[in-house]
């Protein structure tokens, strides 16, 4: 038996799909501004939901969490988010958020997903890392931060803390 690795690249609703694994599977967005970086396989790594509104940085978080063994479902808002998130039969590992987003916030998104699946673990991005907002809805409330700009390694090591740390206890939202 071969181990060979198929990696092939698609462009669907302004976003890049990496799929990667044998056998070759495949993934059919329903709605515009969501994507899977690597089609979900039995024995798949964690997933994680990344939402954030610059498409360079959903194309590179999804890029490296999928080469690090994820598989990474991405938003380009937070109502699309909250639409991926429902459409799937299994439960998410990481949300990985932007804080300050037109429409829904991260931490809005973050707050109505725990209403679904209490405990799942959260972590926001941000490059206004000094805010009140940031503070408040972050920081103050345990949660980790990722502070933009970050490079791969920076994303990797801070997901991977992310993942080893104890689950959270379910939190009332604000």
């Amino acid at each position: 038996m071969h181990s060979r690795q198929i990696v092939r690249s698609i462009t669907v609703a302004r976003a890049t799909l990496l799929i990667e694994g044998t056998p070759l599977g495949y993934y059919e967005p329903k709605v515009q501004g969501m994507s899977v970086s690597k089609v979900t396989q039995p024995h798949a790594g964690p997933t994680v939901l990344v939402f954030d509104d610059e498409p360079g940085v959903r194309k590179l978080v999804s890029t490296v969490l999928a080469s690090n063994g994820y598989t990474v479902l991405t938003a380009d808002s937070g109502e699309n988010a909250i639409k991926l998130f429902q459409k799937r039969k299994q439960p998410v590992d990481l949300l990985l958020l932007d804080v300050v987003s037109p429409g829904l916030s991260g931490p809005m998104v973050a707050d109505r997903i725990r209403e679904l699946q209490p405990g799942v673990r959260v972590m926001f991005m941000s490059g206004y890392d000094s805010t009140r907002v940031v503070r408040r809805y972050v920081i103050d409330k345990g949660f980790a931060l990722l502070k933009k700009p970050f490079t791969p390694d920076q994303l990797t090591k801070k997901v991977q803390e992310v993942m080893e740390a104890p689950a959270p206890e379910p939190v009332p939202a604000d």
